[in-house]
């Protein structure tokens, strides 16, 4: 194959098929930090229990699967979202997608992830009839900011890729010190990095059956202060179809969309996610998700509402002892 470039995409998918079996038996349960960037936050995606490696064509696709903005369809697309996560925890975001020369050139994205938490009471260890006293409050922050571009190679081949920096912030503690007169000195737990997401997606030519790649949060080992981590790498390998194909009287004006998949993450084990997207008319969508191995949220619901280039997509999570978790997802097509 003459184009490196290519060659290279398709060395990486397949070494991501091999990659996860191989590190198995080196993985770090549940060390892993910054785990706020594998939260998913699109309702759309969430609906479908979260299987939208092979999904394309909005800006949303820059927090799954880079290669998906290559399929768009249109000059621009934007997107926010907005997530009630358990523990009174919100996450919001943000991606904007442009092909101002249509698909021929590709097209370039930024995406943007925050995290409120809440505000925390501070204490630290005290020689005391408690054991402790108060400190001052806190709010621990977290973001990541990305751009991305994807292109497509080929008719069925598609590459796409993201680079974001991601940072958070836990507030100000009070550790040991030979440097002040007490012996306890007041750090700020502060901590950023650079991360890189890629993706691919293959259109097999068989009616609308895609398969789809991804590595997402790849970087190098970071530390607060003496304890290291890597950031939530995870490896995604996906298939999806719009089963009406087969169905040629309804495939005009209905899609019912299936997609799984295989889920491979630094912090636990592997899983499979799978779902399925009923669109009715172009314009309403009924949707529903399941993932493997999960105590508390395996089942995710959805509906979906657009016309003329707005989209209005709300998820649904059942988390067990947990709060309930409700996605929405504002989208803008132009």
């Amino acid at each position: 194959m003459r184009n490196p470039f290519l060659t290279g995409c398709i060395a990486a998918f397949f070494l991501s098929v091999a990659l996860p079996p191989v590190l198995h038996g080196q993985e770090k349960l549940a060390q892993s930090g910054f785990e706020f960037l594998s939260i998913g936050t699109v309702g759309r995606a969430s609906g479908m229990g979260e299987a939208y490696t092979t999904v394309s064509g909005t800006s949303t696709a820059l927090l799954h699967n880079p290669a998906g903005l290559a399929r768009m369809g249109r000059k621009a697309d934007l997107s926010a979202s907005w997530n009630r996560w358990i523990a009174d925890i919100t996450h919001y975001s943000f991606t904007a997608a442009f092909a101002p020369l249509g698909e021929k050139y590709g097209a370039f994205g930024i995406s943007a992830l925050w995290v409120d938490y809440g505000e925390f009471q501070g204490t630290m260890v005290w020689n005391n009839r408690q054991g402790f006293v108060d400190t001052e409050k806190f709010t621990p922050k977290a973001l990541a900011i990305g751009i991305g571009y994807a292109k497509a190679l080929t008719d069925k081949f598609t590459v796409g890729g993201q680079v974001k920096l991601a940072a958070q912030s836990a507030g100000r503690n009070v550790v040991p010190s030979v440097r002040t007169a007490t012996g306890l000195d007041a750090v700020h737990s502060a901590l950023s990095t650079w991360a890189f997401d890629f993706g691919t997606l293959y259109r097999t030519g068989f009616k609308s059956l895609v398969f789809g790649m991804s590595v997402r949060n790849f970087s190098k080992e970071v530390k607060f202060v003496q304890e290291g981590f890597q950031l939530p790498v995870t490896f995604r390998i996906g298939i999806g179809m719009n089963l009406f194909d087969f169905l040629p009287g309804l495939s005009e004006s209905h899609s019912f969309n299936l997609a799984a998949d295989l889920v491979h993450p630094r912090s636990h084990g592997e899983y499979i996610c799978t779902g399925f997207e009923y669109q009715f008319v172009r314009a309403f969508s009924l949707r529903a998700g399941w993932v493997s191995g999960q105590d508390e949220n395996s089942l995710s619901y959805g509906f979906g509402v657009q016309k003329a280039g707005i989209a209005l997509d709300y998820a649904y999570t059942p988390f067990g002892v947990f709060d309930n978790v409700q996605r929405v997802t504002l989208r803008l097509s132009m």
